[in-house]
């Protein structure tokens, strides 16, 4: 009787020691883990026994915790409790403690993470007050920590891609340069006038270099840098070695061989700043990196850059690292185009620092073998120069050295002629052969266009026809001719040589525009832009490719820059018959030999093409200033076509594009 009241007893003491109402031990860890999965660190540390808090303060845990979650970028963390059986829980309740395995997955920095590991709790207060707390230890962050040791993370920069040319030459390379710095104990008993001479050589302030010698860091026998400069330099780096306390070392960095000529296309690298860190992935940049600034080195920043190696370790005394996650380093790729920088080159050195912009594409396969803005800067000088006010010398500079034009659209006069002479020849309101009289050198179509009146420079003592208005460039040929046809042929004409489009190109050029509305319902609006103005906009690159219409048999090329992208793609097809093609192209042959563009005729071999003015004015008796257009290629040869713009030149002492042009086809073909 006795033993059966005592096992009753015991049943009583089981079945009480796990009512329905108590938090589990499992319930309660979840409770903790679920707000360190949603990264709420607020009252955590109350969660813990009170030896764990005795051992571990809130900021030794659960806040060390928050700051090395956020130090690794982690992400998707997750916990995974194994649930305790009744028997389990039974025995958890009776001997006051649990244990509890549970498994951690999460993304780091480094890559995934996944560990396995057991909360210990115990059941402490009185009655109704009681609780499970945990007993915690930095395991929980991970298992590596349990010992003790300090969490480091290191990592390993990707080798930037190198750019280069159709023909694997550098546009942007890693190359060799010196640091140049000081050892403050070897400055000497002239020190203050060794520091003003590197002052001189380098293009800093003595106080820059005294602020930079007071760094807490720095030490007498320190190595301490102020500049990196170019290789090539060698005499300014003869002269700094001879001053007492300077040295050098070796490092690698961003070389740009093609300097002033290749600057806007190809861009240069720069030091990613808090506004960046802002939109950048933090598990690949950080304050010390570089990123792409403009150009090429932008457009392609994800494929040169690579992807930093990052290893998470623990570190313990007289013990070898341990290894929690590892990312290798991944380099960055190469990135070829389709440029020539042997053209690229000679077609910079022509625009002789004169403002202006070109395009040079081969017409047979569109590629693009030149994109050149004038004037320039030297993105070397940018990243290693020694003047401290470089970029603020290029804003004040009036031709604005900065600006990128060949990435801008400009009104493109008289080189759109051919292109409207093809609309007027596919829709039939134009023929060859066909010619209209034309009387004086002004005419207006009426009243309604009030006192605006269309001119041209020559006139023809016969019916003048689309190859002689090309010849001579006459606009009030094509302005008839627009207003003939009307607006919506004219602008579904513009529309089908990709004007008002999308331009398909790798690099980010604007598209071209036929209006700010987009129409040409004003006919004197109409009128002047079948020759170039009112508000039609085009890149050069853009009139380039036009311009492959009259060497494709009618096809109008898509122009390319990357040398893996499909060659000779059809953008527009049948913009004009095979024989329509021929008659122009014979119309831009005979405009060098007897038209508007006889200065090509100085080159050294046959050049066919068309001459441009766009006029700076807003009204037609404005006296404004004026871009130089030519647009043109080897007769024969057909293997470069040239799309290229002076600005300011009737009131600067400029040349025209035209002679430009001349000067290099000469060089390209000597």
């Amino acid at each position: 009787m006795f033993k059966r009241l005592l096992m009753f007893g015991v049943m009583i003491f089981i079945l009480s020691a796990c009512s329905d109402d108590q938090v589990t031990p499992n319930e309660r860890l979840e409770d903790f883990t679920s707000k360190m999965q949603e990264q709420t660190y607020e009252g955590l540390y109350d969660y813990l026994t009170p030896e764990a808090q005795d051992t571990y303060s809130e900021e030794d845990s659960t806040l060390r915790t928050e700051n090395i979650y956020t130090d690794l970028n982690v992400t998707d963390l997750t916990f995974e409790i194994e649930s305790l059986g009744e028997d389990a829980l039974n025995k958890a309740f009776e001997e006051k403690s649990a244990s509890v395995p549970f498994k951690v997955s999460m993304e780091t920095m480094a890559g995934p993470v996944e560990f396995d590991y057991e909360a210990n709790l115990k059941l402490l207060g009185e009655e109704d007050e009681e609780n499970w707390y945990i007993d915690w230890n930095p395991g929980f962050i991970f298992p590596e920590l349990a010992d003790g040791g300090d969490l480091g993370i290191s990592s390993t920069l990707p080798k930037r891609g190198e750019i280069l040319d159709r023909n694997n030459i550098p546009l942007a390379m890693n190359g060799e340069l010196y640091e140049i710095g000081l050892v403050p104990g070897e400055l000497g008993e002239s020190a203050e006038e060794n520091k003003e001479n590197v002052a001189d050589l380098l293009g800093l302030s003595v106080e820059h270099i005294n602020e930079t010698l007071n760094a807490s860091w720095v030490t007498d026998d320190v190595f301490v840098p102020l500049a990196t400069i170019m290789t090539d330099k060698e005499e300014l780096f003869q002269d700094l070695m001879a001053i007492d306390g300077v040295t050098y070392r070796e490092i690698t960095g961003r070389i740009y061989p093609g300097e002033e000529a290749s600057a806007h296309l190809v861009g240069y690298i720069r030091d990613v700043t808090a506004e960046d860190l802002e939109e950048l992935d933090p598990g690949e940049y950080s304050a010390n990196d570089k990123i792409g600034s403009r150009g090429l080195e932008s457009l392609y920043e994800e494929k040169l850059r690579g992807k930093k190696g990052t290893t998470i370790y623990v570190e313990q005394d007289g013990q070898d690292n341990t290894i929690i996650a590892e990312k290798p380093v991944e380099n960055g790729e190469n990135v070829q185009v389709t440029i020539d920088i042997n053209v690229q080159e000679k077609i910079f050195d022509q625009f002789n620092g004169n403002p202006g912009n070109a395009t040079a594409i081969n017409p047979s396969t569109g590629e693009t073998m030149a994109l050149v803005s004038s004037p320039s800067f030297d993105p070397n000088e940018a990243l290693y120069g020694t003047s401290e006010n470089f970029w603020g010398d290029l804003e004040e500079n009036e031709l604005n050295p900065v600006l990128n034009r060949f990435s801008a659209t400009f009104a493109p006069g008289s080189v759109i002629k051919p292109v409207t002479a093809a609309i007027g020849l596919d829709n039939g309101s134009i023929s060859y052969g066909d010619g209209i009289e034309i009387n004086g050198l002004k005419w207006s179509n009426g009243e309604n266009w009030g006192d605006y009146e269309v001119t041209r420079v020559s006139t023809s003592n016969v019916p003048v026809d689309v190859d002689d208005a090309l010849i001579r460039s006459d606009n009030i040929f094509f302005a008839m001719k627009a207003v003939e046809m009307g607006a919506d042929a004219y602008v579904d004409g513009l529309h089908s040589f990709g004007i008002g489009e999308e331009f398909p190109y790798e690099y980010p050029v604007p598209d071209s525009t036929v209006s700010s509305s987009g129409d040409l319902n004003d006919e004197v609006l109409l009128a002047n832009s079948s020759y170039g103005q009112g508000e039609l906009e085009m890149s050069a690159i853009h009139l380039a490719s036009t311009y492959t219409t009259f060497l494709n048999n009618g096809n109008m090329l898509k122009p390319t820059l990357l040398i893996d992208e499909e060659n000779s793609q059809v953008w527009k097809e049948n913009l004009v018959t095979e024989e329509q093609a021929n008659d122009i192209k014979d119309s831009l042959r005979k405009v060098v030999t007897e038209g508007t563009g006889k200065a090509a005729q100085e080159a050294n071999l046959p050049i066919s093409g068309k001459t441009g003015t766009a006029e700076l004015k807003l009204t037609s008796e404005d006296s404004g200033d004026e871009n130089s257009w030519f647009v043109g290629y080897p007769t024969e040869e057909q293997d470069v076509l040239l799309s290229l713009m002076i600005e300011g030149t009737k009131n600067h002492d400029r040349p025209s594009a035209v002679e430009v042009a001349t000067e290099i086809f000469i060089k390209l073909y000597e």
